[in-house]
């Protein structure tokens, strides 16, 4: 495996997850009940875009860069950038939150996280950062069979009957990636049917994805809801155009949330012909 999210942190599809990431947190965060999370593809946690991989692409200077400077107003946006200005209170002036930062940021004490990477080095990394942390537990493995191993989550005596799964895996090879993610999804929800889960994936020309989202609307979810950003055309299948996440049992009228939160980082991040799409492949009971 050779993919480094080093490379592509605080870019465009970083900042679309991480905003939908921070508002499914804080809906699980509004009850008192603990909640649990698991990252399947946690990567090392914390990036710096001032390091050598980021300053190669340069991605983050139209993804995060752009989106500090305009600021816009939405609050699921501002949400967002509040985190990462904590990060970069605590870590220095670039750093950049990784989806494991931004959610031991947001659960509570007595919520927990299972954050899995198979690198070695990266999830070395991502140990060394969480030591100190008792909530959160670091797994040297293969996310896709940590939804076997992990769920239905518990610790202890505690059995979580809420919580979220994100699943962020590379998609270094597209088709097989979709087809893996999927049955994952399918595994993770026989599991844990209550369980929210949210899976990010790219978008290059979207008329590929019809057999993605036709496989998505059959899993046995109670509701599924897509969420797209496109930062330019949908006309070049040379580059990745946007991005999405696929969410299965979200929050209670979370789309209507989302849909201004889109709106705005397409305002904020979008060139022209820049577009979002809000989909209810499976509408809520």
């Amino acid at each position: 495996m050779n993919y480094r999210h080093a490379f592509h942190a605080g870019n465009h599809a970083d900042v679309l997850k991480h905003v939908v990431l921070l508002a499914l947190c804080d809906a699980l965060t509004a009850k008192p009940a603990p909640c649990f999370a698991l990252d399947t593809h946690a990567g090392r946690g914390l990036y710096k875009l001032d390091g050598e991989a980021a300053q190669k692409t340069g991605e983050a200077q139209d993804g995060i860069a752009r989106l500090l400077a305009k600021g816009p107003r939405d609050p699921a946006v501002q949400r967002y950038l509040a985190a990462v200005r904590a990060c970069r209170a605590r870590h220095g002036a670039q750093a950049y939150p990784g989806s494991p930062w931004l959610l031991a940021h947001a659960l509570r004490a007595d919520d927990r996280l299972a954050a899995c990477e198979l690198h070695p080095e990266e999830a070395h990394v991502l140990r060394v950062h969480f030591a100190e942390d008792s909530r959160i537990a670091v797994h040297e493995r293969d996310g896709y069979a940590a939804l076997k191993a992990l769920l239905p989550p518990k610790h202890g005596a505690t059995k979580f009957a809420r919580g979220l799964v994100l699943i962020d895996p590379p998609f270094e090879a597209q088709l097989a990636e979709f087809d893996a993610a999927l049955a994952a999804l399918a595994e993770g929800l026989a599991r844990w049917p209550r369980g929210m889960f949210a899976l990010w994936y790219p978008i290059k020309q979207g008329r590929a994805l019809q057999p993605f989202r036709r496989a998505a609307a059959r899993l046995p979810a109670r509701s599924a809801l897509l969420l797209e950003l496109r930062v330019r055309p949908d006309d070049s299948p040379l580059r990745m155009n946007g991005s999405g996440l696929l969410l299965l049992n979200p929050p209670w009228q979370f789309d209507a949330a989302m849909r201004p939160a889109l709106d705005a980082l397409r305002r904020a991040l979008g060139e022209p012909g820049a577009s979002t799409q809000v989909t209810w492949l499976k509408p809520p009971p």
